[in-house]
C-alpha cells in the first residue's frame, strides 16, 4: 500500500471507483429506479478532471522519474472507473449464477467482477489514448480536447456494444432518458447522447470554476431547447390499438420444474389466453416453457384451434421452437386466424452463456445447474405481424439493447413497424435494479425509433410505453395478473431510424474516427 500511496495511485483508485459507482447509480437510482442524467455527467466529469490533470502534467519538469508513466496512470484511472461502473450496473448477474444456477458465491462474485474488468479494458485504452493525444491541447485547444474525449469514449462504448457479440448494458446514455439530453435521441440514438454527455463532462473539467464553465452548459441547453421547441414531428398516428399483456410471476428457480413452474405456466397462461376479450394478447418470453411436441397431448393444438375461430383475438406467445435437425430457437408465435397463425419470430441476437455457449466455456456452464439452450439465430430483417392496420415487430428480451438492429426493420417506410413488442423474462435476476434498467432501455428504444413499446414480462416491468418514452400503463411487479390498455401506433421515421436502418452505427464510428484523426494531425503540426 505504501508503494501505491507514494506513486499517487491511492487517489487514482478511490476517486475513479467512487465516480464509477455514481455512474452506475445514474442509470437507475437504487431507491426508485429513476435515471439521473445530471449524476451521469457529474461522475464522468470527475473522471475527466483526473485525466485532464494527467494530460497537463505529463511532461512537467517537476514529474519525478520514479512515478508511474502518465499513460499507465490514465489507463488505470479509466479502468478502475469503468470496472466500478459496469460491476455496479450488472451486479445482478450474481443472482442468476449463484441463487438460480447454484454457482458458489465466491465464484459468482468473481465472474461478475472479471466480466466488468474485461469490458473496462475498452475504457482504459480510451483514457490512455486521450491523455496521449491531449497533451498540449488541454491548454491551447480545450474545445478540441473535449471533442477528442467524446470521440474516444464513444468509440469505447461502441466497441463494448458490438464486439464479441456485444454487451452494451449500462451505457451512459441511458441515464438521460428523463434528462434534457433525450432531445438528441431521435437524431443520434443512445450512443450519440452519450457522446454529448462525454463532451460536456470534459468541457466542464477543463473549464474548472471559471465563468467559461457555463459555456458548454449554455450551448447544450440552447440546443436541447431548440430541438424541443422547434424540432419537427417525425411520426404520425397509425391508429389506436387495444392490448392485454400477461405476467405470471413464476420464479426462475421454479420455471422449469415440472411439478411447479411448468405446471403453473401451462395452466395459467392457457386460462388467460382463452379468456382474453382484447383484440391482442401477449404472453412473455418462454411463457410456455416447453417445445410444442413436449407439451401435454392436445395442449398446443387445442390452443391453436381456439384462436383460429372467427372473432377471436390474436395472441403473441413466447416459447421455444424447432427440432434437433433444424435447430432450436427462442421464438414468438402468433395464434389467430389463418393469416396470423402463420407468423413466427425467432430471436436474432442471442445471449452468450444464456442461449449459446461461446467456444471454450463449456466448463463454466457445467458448474451451474441452469437449463440453458443452444439456440440458432433468426434473421435480422424478419417481417412484422400485420394486425388491424398495425405492423407489430417483436423482439425478445436482450434484443432491445440494440437499437441499430431494431432499426433494420425500418429500412422500407412502407413496411416499417408501427409498434414494437418486447417479450422478456427478467426473473433470472430476482427483485433487483435489472427490472428498472431494462424498462429504461425499452423507453430509450421507443424514443429513438418513434414507436410505442409493448412489454410483456414474466415478473416485470410489464408496461405500455408510448412513442415518446413515457410509461402510460404498468402492472405491479412481482405479481400475477394482466395489464390492459391502449397504444398509439405510429407511421414515419425518426432521423435515427433512417440512418441506422441503412448504415447501422457506421456514421458514429466514422465521425469519432475523424475527430481522433484530426486530433492526431493537430498534435503533429509544428
Amino acid at each position: 500500500m505504501s508503494g501505491l500511496r507514494s506513486n499517487g495511485l491511492g487517489w487514482q483508485t478511490v476517486w475513479p471507483a467512487l465516480a464509477g459507482a455514481a455512474q452506475a447509480a445514474s442509470i437507475a437510482w437504487p431507491s426508485n429506479g429513476q435515471a439521473l442524467g445530471w449524476l451521469q455527467v457529474l461522475s464522468l466529469t470527475l473522471l475527466a478532471a483526473g485525466l485532464a490533470r494527467m494530460a497537463r502534467f505529463a511532461h512537467s519538469p517537476f514529474t519525478r522519474s520514479r512515478e508511474v508513466h502518465p499513460l499507465k496512470r490514465a489507463a488505470w484511472f479509466g479502468g478502475v472507473f469503468a470496472t466500478a461502473w459496469l460491476a455496479g450496473s450488472f451486479w445482478w448477474l450474481y443472482v442468476s449464477m449463484h441463487q438460480v444456477g447454484g454457482l458458489p458465491a465466491p465464484l459468482a462474485a468473481l465472474a461478475v467482477l472479471a466480466l466488468a474488468a474485461a469490458l473496462a479494458l475498452y475504457y482504459a485504452v480510451a483514457s490512455a489514448v486521450w491523455v496521449s493525444l491531449a497533451r498540449g491541447l488541454v491548454a491551447e485547444r480545450p474545445g478540441l480536447a473535449s471533442a477528442l474525449f467524446a470521440a474516444v469514449w464513444t468509440l469505447a462504448e461502441l466497441m463494448r456494444g458490438r464486439w464479441l457479440t456485444g454487451f452494451p448494458w449500462g451505457a451512459g446514455g441511458y441515464a438521460h432518458v428523463d434528462s434534457s439530453l433525450v432531445a438528441f435521441a431521435p437524431w443520434a440514438g443512445v450512443y450519440g447522447m452519450g457522446a454529448v454527455a462525454a463532451w460536456l463532462a470534459m468541457s466542464l473539467a477543463l473549464a474548472g470554476w471559471r465563468l467559461r464553465a457555463f459555456k458548454p452548459l449554455i450551448g447544450v441547453g440552447l440546443a436541447t431547447w431548440a430541438l424541443q421547441a422547434f424540432g419537427p414531428v417525425f411520426t404520425t398516428s397509425a391508429g389506436l390499438g387495444q392490448v392485454q399483456l400477461l405476467q405470471a410471476n413464476i420464479s426462475q428457480t421454479d420455471k422449469f420444474q415440472a411439478a411447479s413452474g411448468v405446471r403453473d405456466a401451462l395452466q395459467w397462461y392457457d386460462a388467460q389466453l382463452r379468456a382474453s376479450q382484447q383484440p391482442l394478447v401477449v404472453a412473455p418470453e418462454t411463457a410456455i416453457p416447453l417445445l410444442p411436441r413436449h407439451l401435454p397431448q392436445g395442449y398446443w393444438t387445442s390452443l391453436q384451434a381456439h384462436f383460429a375461430q372467427p372473432g377471436r383475438p390474436v395472441a403473441l406467445v413466447g416459447l421455444p421452437m424447432g427440432n434437433l435437425d433444424e435447430g432450436y430457437s427462442n421464438s414468438v408465435v402468433a395464434l389467430g386466424p389463418k393469416g396470423a397463425a402463420a407468423y413466427r419470430y425467432d430471436k436474432s441476437h442471442l445471449v452468450p452463456f444464456g442461449e449459446f455457449i461461446p467456444p471454450g466455456f463449456a466448463w463454466f456452464i457445467r458448474m451451474m445447474d441452469i437449463p440453458l439452450g443452444d439456440f440458432k439465430s433468426g434473421g435480422w430483417d424478419q417481417p412484422s405481424l400485420v394486425w388491424q392496420g398495425q405492423r407489430l415487430a417483436p423482439n425478445v428480451c436482450y434484443e432491445d439493447l440494440f437499437g441499430e438492429e431494431l432499426a433494420i426493420r425500418f429500412k422500407d417506410p412502407a413496411t416499417a413497424p408501427t409498434a414494437l413488442v418486447n417479450v422478456s423474462n427478467i426473473a433470472w435476476f430476482g427483485d433487483t435494479l435489472a427490472v428498472d434498467q431494462h424498462l429504461n432501455i425499452s423507453r430509450m428504444r421507443a424514443i429513438e425509433l418513434g414507436r410505442p413499446m409493448l412489454r410483456a414480462t414474466n415478473t416485470g416491468a410489464t408496461a405500455i410505453i408510448d412513442h415518446q418514452g413515457r410509461v402510460t400503463h404498468e402492472l405491479p411487479r412481482f405479481t400475477r395478473g394482466s395489464l390492459t390498455g391502449s397504444f398509439d401506433g405510429r407511421h414515419g421515421l425518426t432521423p435515427f431510424a433512417r440512418w441506422a436502418s441503412d448504415w447501422g452505427l457506421g456514421p458514429l464510428w466514422g465521425l469519432c474516427g475523424v475527430v481522433v484523426a484530426w486530433a492526431i494531425w493537430r498534435r503533429q503540426r509544428p
